[in-house]
């Protein structure tokens, strides 16, 4: 896997879409992980002025989607996200927050992402668990 290029090709994948309107942008890639970082700015701010847990789950979905469409042939498959659950731990009011998925399962039609978000420091600021189904193109 070339790593600068697979960042290349995802990072165009947000052009007009909600991660390029949260500004996520993907950072890092291996064998088993994907990592994106979002701002936490004003855009993604609830009422009391911190991380909306929305956006949270934006860039989980991101993370988990995408690290799966890592590991099928996108020719012939399509990922789609059926289930998220997410634990908001602590708060952040600014900075950045990281996005990382390791997959649990990669089955052959289920894929199972644990995701972490976590700040500049490694604080765990939620964390995340994303089945993703497997479909062929129609």
């Amino acid at each position: 896997m070339d790593k600068i290029k697979t960042l290349q090709i995802l990072n165009n994948l947000n052009k007009n879409t909600l991660m390029e309107t949260l500004e996520i942008e993907f950072v890092d890639v291996g064998e088993d992980f994907v990592t994106a970082r979002m701002p936490v700015t004003l855009k993604v701010y609830q009422p009391y002025g911190i991380l909306h847990g929305g956006a949270t789950a934006a860039l989980a979905e991101t993370v988990g989607s995408c690290a799966s469409a890592l590991f099928v042939d996108t020719k012939t498959k399509i990922i789609k996200g059926i289930e998220l659950s997410i634990n908001h731990l602590k708060s952040k009011k600014e900075g950045v927050v990281f996005g990382i998925a390791r997959p649990i399962h990669k089955g052959r039609t289920t894929h199972l992402w644990e995701i972490r978000i976590v700040d500049e420091e490694d604080n765990l600021i939620s964390i995340c668990k994303l089945t993703n189904i497997v479909l062929e193109k129609k």
